[in-house]
């Protein structure tokens, strides 16, 4: 059972709650603190469809919807009325005999108004079942890019760290080649003055990542950021599987908005009905029964509205413009998954051979340049501006490749979303 299916069960079970009556719904639960474990990027995205503040609101909206579909279906309520005159008079006086009059009338609708209302209620709510659940589309997809953002804000503190730890390493021996004489001052307080890069990439990392746990906590709906919060996850992303027109087809049979989009050519349609039955005229049927002294008599009565100014013929023209707009917005909700799907193929398409080249090709050669210069300058091979710039360029090939890894998750995090599945399994 996928996220949607649970929470869409969660709907039902809410929405029977509802209907036992009771006068008003439990507040929200708080979510749970961060657990010992580190969570996973879907549990990261459970927690944040259970307890995302801006999520309870709309599902709370879409169980308003219900009630309208009920309300739509009702029938209309007959009228009794009770009537007397001359009460306290005798009833011998044959000139103002006291009187009594009971009856009921109804009004019956015409042109199967109830059907049509039931179909717009109905519709409405698919339409706004539609909207939820394509703002779960992008809690979710927000929920992916913090949690990658986290990942890369982990690494990267991870990287400086180590850059840190062996630049001073590398500091600590070219001190004692200064003491020695082996290498002269301007030559030692250069190399000193990169460790300034290097501590200042530590802070950034440090505080990158301690805003980024804090962002991807917010969106799980927690009160207050824990510095406890731990993850786990691959800062190396896979390949995708299926093409771009496998893709474009799960992407119509799944998104969201575009099912809000059909939804709501139904509902127009069905306005469209509706306002035409609402041009028929209704009659109101009555019944009623008098007593009159000793007399007893019962009698009915039909009362018809004659339409010969107002048929609605109005509300008809809008309808009628406004099914055919709702048309066109279903074209343009089409055009658009076609268009987002086409956008983030390509953005994963561009980013997955570059951050395969890193992983391949230039991470290896940087790590191999560096060790080479570092042997060549100990033993003056070179100078020590060129080993400084291969010191500056494995530095920012490996910054490079884990911006490039990023990039290439965020990707496929944007073609889940435009598709609305889960494209890595």
């Amino acid at each position: 059972m996928n996220s949607i299916q649970k929470y869409g069960l969660s709907l039902c079970l809410a929405f029977a709650v509802g209907q036992a009556g009771l006068a008003q719904a439990p507040p929200p639960p708080n979510p749970p603190p961060p657990p010992s474990a580190p969570f996973t990027m879907q549990q990261v995205v459970e927690e944040a469809l259970a307890h995302n503040p801006v999520l309870l609101s709309s599902l709370e909206n879409l169980l308003s919807m219900k009630g309208q579909e009920v309300q739509a279906g009702v029938r209309q309520n007959p009228n009794l009325y009770i009537a007397g005159s001359d009460i306290t008079l005798s009833a011998n006086n044959s000139a103002s005999p006291y009187a009594y009059d009971v009856g009921v009338n109804r009004l019956f609708e015409r042109g199967q108004k109830r059907r049509w209302r039931l179909d717009i209620a109905r519709n409405t709510t698919a339409q706004t079942d539609g909207q939820y659940h394509d703002q779960i589309r992008q809690i979710t997809l927000q929920v992916k890019q913090s949690f990658t953002t986290l990942v890369l804000a982990k690494a990267t503190l991870k990287l400086a760290e180590d850059n840190l730890r062996d630049y001073r390493h590398v500091l600590a021996i070219n001190h004692d080649r200064y003491d020695a004489g082996d290498i002269g001052k301007l030559d030692y307080e250069r190399l000193d003055l990169q460790l300034a890069q290097f501590e200042s990439d530590e802070s950034s990392a440090e505080m990158n990542l301690v805003q980024a746990s804090d962002q991807l906590q917010l969106l799980m709906g927690y009160q207050k950021p824990s510095r406890t919060f731990e993850i786990t996850g691959e800062i190396v992303p896979p390949a995708v599987p299926g093409t771009l027109i496998d893709l474009e087809q799960k992407a119509l049979a799944a998104r969201p908005d575009y099912r809000a989009a059909q939804a709501a050519v139904r509902v127009a349609d069905a306005n469209v009905k509706l306002t035409y039955a609402n041009g028929t005229a209704d009659p109101t049927i009555e019944g009623d029964y008098q007593r009159a002294a000793t007399y007893n008599s019962a009698g009915f009565s039909v009362s018809i509205p004659i339409r010969i100014f107002d048929r609605n013929q109005g509300n008809k023209d809008t309808s009628k413009y406004q099914a055919i707009a709702s048309r066109f917005g279903e074209v343009a909700a089409q055009n658009q998954v076609y268009s987002d799907v086409d956008q983030a193929w390509i953005g994963y398409t561009t980013s997955k051979v570059l951050s395969d080249r890193y992983n391949g090709h230039y991470l290896d050669e940087a790590k191999d340049v560096l060790s080479i210069a570092q042997f060549a300058y100990e033993r003056g091979g070179i100078a020590l501006l060129d080993y400084i710039s291969a010191l500056q360029d494995d530095r920012t090939t490996s910054l490079n490749a884990l911006n490039s890894y990023a990039q290439t998750w965020m990707a496929i995090h944007q073609l889940s979303a435009v598709t609305a599945t889960e494209v890595v399994p």
